[in-house]
């Protein structure tokens, strides 16, 4: 039934290709195949029951819309980022770094104060997970 994969391919063609988008058409294939062998179980022929089957189909621009609209970034389903794992990720292992820096600072070298340096550097990281966080959190796409 190559007429039914040439007409959903054509309808999903603008769609950027992705994972959601094939797993979309060959269930509409499938479910179309399904509905042309109930037809011509009831004595239609093949052609009237591919023609019937897409006809009675109906639209799919919600689902295009859906797609085009996860494609460009406005939907993330099951990719999403959890902006405030990261954070508290970046901030206890920050903590545990600066710990093991202070140890090895006053076990070793406790006439000197050296772990400062790497501390100022090692805050970047959540600091920088703050405003990533705090931006998407203004955007709408945090998530809890």
């Amino acid at each position: 039934m190559i007429t039914i994969k040439e007409y959903v391919e054509g309808l999903f063609r603008e769609v950027p290709d992705s994972q959601d988008k094939e797993n979309i058409i060959q269930e509409i294939i499938l479910n179309l195949e399904e509905k042309v062998q109930d037809l011509m179980e009831q004595g239609k022929t093949e052609e009237d029951a591919i023609n019937k089957s897409i006809v009675d189909f109906g639209d799919v621009s919600e689902i295009r819309k859906d797609l085009l609209l996860s494609a460009d970034g406005y939907h993330v389903k099951k990719n999403k980022i959890n902006y405030t794992n990261n954070l508290w990720f970046s901030i206890w292992g920050s903590v545990l770094i600066i710990g093991l820096f202070l140890f090895i600072n006053f076990y070793y070298t406790p006439k000197i104060i050296w772990f400062v340096y790497p501390v100022f550097a090692l805050l970047w990281w959540p600091l920088a997970m703050f405003f990533i966080w705090l931006n998407n959190r203004k955007k709408g796409n945090h998530e809890k």
